[in-house]
């Protein structure tokens, strides 16, 4: 069964190192601004001051809600090394009942 879920978002950040994406995730869970966050490894190719790079990063995908997105971009802000780090938003059109459930029973 699906049910829609215009309050529950996914978040996406990066970070350099496996340590510094542990670290984001566990302060984003410990302050209930995500039900769960994902750390997927993989590299990146990118454009950064008039030079193409490229890097391992680790991808974070944080599961939360709409109403928590400004407390987690300013978590990012506070916790990621970056310079600039990456904060995107992104809509759940749908998913388990029990599962977008959970996600706002988790977050506050």
């Amino acid at each position: 069964m699906t049910a829609s879920a215009n309050d529950k978002k996914i978040i996406l950040t990066t970070c350099g190192t496996k340590e510094e994406a542990e670290d984001i995730a566990w302060a984003l869970v410990e302050r209930k601004l995500a039900a769960c966050v994902n750390i997927v490894a993989l590299t990146s190719i990118f454009r950064w001051k008039d030079e193409i790079d490229s890097n391992p990063e680790f991808l974070l995908i944080i599961k939360t809600t709409a109403a928590a997105f400004d407390r987690v971009q300013d978590a990012i802000k506070e916790l990621n090394t970056y310079e600039l780090p990456e904060c995107i938003q992104l809509s759940i059109e749908a998913g388990s009942e029990a599962y977008l459930k959970w996600i706002a029973e988790s977050v506050e």
